[in-house]
C-alpha cells in the first residue's frame, strides 16, 4: 500500500480564497475590513518570520493587518498596556500575540488579558472551556486545520478510532476536543503512556504532536489508517545541513497508511489559513452578523 499524500497547501489555498471573498463582503457590508493584530516581542528568528508570513497572508486574504513588534527588554506591564489598548481598538478583531514570550514575561497572564472574542489563537481559558463543553468558540488554528484536513479526506469522522499523541494546550488537548465532537472514539497518549505502539495500532486516525523526530514507527501504523502530522523538527544531514522531518517515519509510514501529511506542506499551511478564518469569524461576531459560511 502507497499512502495518499494529503495536500495542506491546497487545501490553505482554498480557504485563504474562500476568506477573502468573505473578507470582502464583509467590508462591503460594514464599511471595514476586519483586521488582525499580531504582537512580536524579541528577536526570536523563526517567530519574526512566523509573523511576517502572517501578516502578508492577512493582507493578501483583504484585511487589515496591524504589526508591533517589541524589543526582548518588554515588560509584562508593558505588554499587557498595549493587549489592553488592542481590546479596546474597533479596528482590530483579532489579536494574536506570538509565543514563546521573553522570562520576564508571563505567557499565561497575557493570554487571559486578551478579550476572548478577539483570541484568534483560541488560547483563552474561556474559549478553551467553551471548547471542552461543546459551545461556539474560537478554537486553536493547528488542531482546526488538522480536523479540516481529516474531513476532507474522510468526509464523516463518527465512530472512528483516533488516537493523538501529544497533550498540550496548543494542540493534543484541543485537538482531541474536536475529534470528540465529532462522535469519535478519542485516546490521548504521551511519552508515557504504556504500550504506546499497540495504543497507536488500534487507530483508524493517528494525529502526532509530541514533538519529538520520526518517533512514530511504521510498524505502529494500522493499515489504511489516516495519518496527520504536526511535528516540524529539523534535524542535522551528513553534509552538516539540516532538514525538516515530522513525528512520524513518514517514508516508512506511507507503505501502511491510507493517507499523511507531508512535512513540510501539510498542517503548516493550514494553521495560517485557520488564522484567517478565525479573523473573520470573529470580525463578523463583534458586528452581530452570522457566522460566514464556507470556512
Amino acid at each position: 500500500m502507497t499512502a495518499k499524500i494529503i495536500d495542506g497547501k491546497a487545501a490553505a489555498a482554498e480557504v485563504r480564497a474562500r476568506v477573502a471573498g468573505i473578507a470582502a463582503e464583509f467590508a462591503r457590508t460594514t464599511g471595514r475590513q476586519p483586521g488582525l493584530a499580531t504582537v512580536l516581542v524579541g528577536e526570536d528568528p523563526a517567530s519574526a518570520v512566523y509573523v511576517r508570513s502572517k501578516g502578508k497572508a492577512t493582507s493578501e486574504a483583504g484585511m487589515a493587518s496591524f504589526s508591533h513588534k517589541l524589543p526582548d527588554t518588554t515588560s509584562e506591564t508593558e505588554l499587557l498596556h498595549l493587549v489592553d489598548q488592542l481590546n479596546r481598538d474597533d479596528n482590530v478583531d483579532g489579536i494574536l500575540v506570538q509565543l514563546p514570550l521573553p522570562p520576564q514575561i508571563d505567557a499565561s497572564r497575557v493570554i487571559a488579558a486578551i478579550d476572548p472574542a478577539k483570541d484568534v489563537d483560541g488560547f483563552h481559558p474561556m474559549n478553551a472551556g467553551r471548547l471542552a463543553t461543546g459551545l461556539e468558540a474560537l478554537v486553536p488554528c493547528t488542531p482546526y486545520g488538522c480536523l479540516y484536513l481529516l474531513k476532507q479526506e474522510l468526509g464523516s469522522i463518527a465512530g472512528k478510532e483516533a488516537v493523538v499523541i501529544g497533550r498540550s494546550n496548543i494542540v493534543g488537548k484541543p485537538m482531541a476536543l474536536l475529534l470528540i465532537g465529532e462522535s469519535a472514539t478519542v485516546t490521548v497518549a504521551h511519552s508515557r503512556t504504556r504500550d504506546l505502539p499497540d495504543v497507536v495500532r488500534r487507530a483508524d486516525i493517528v494525529v502526532a504532536a509530541v514533538g519529538r523526530p520520526e518517533m512514530v514507527k511504521s510498524d505502529w501504523i494500522k493499515p489504511g489508517a489516516t495519518v496527520i502530522d504536526v511535528g516540524i523538527n529539523r534535524v542535522p544531514t551528513e553534509d552538516s545541513k539540516s532538514r525538516l522531518v515530522g513525528d512520524v517515519d513518514f517514508a516508512g509510514a506511507s507503505e501502511r497508511a491510507g493517507a499523511i501529511t507531508p512535512v513540510p506542506g501539510g498542517v503548516g499551511p493550514m494553521t495560517i489559513a485557520m488564522l484567517l478564518r478565525n479573523t473573520v469569524v470573529a470580525a463578523h461576531r463583534r458586528a452581530g452578523l452570522s457566522d460566514p459560511k464556507g470556512v
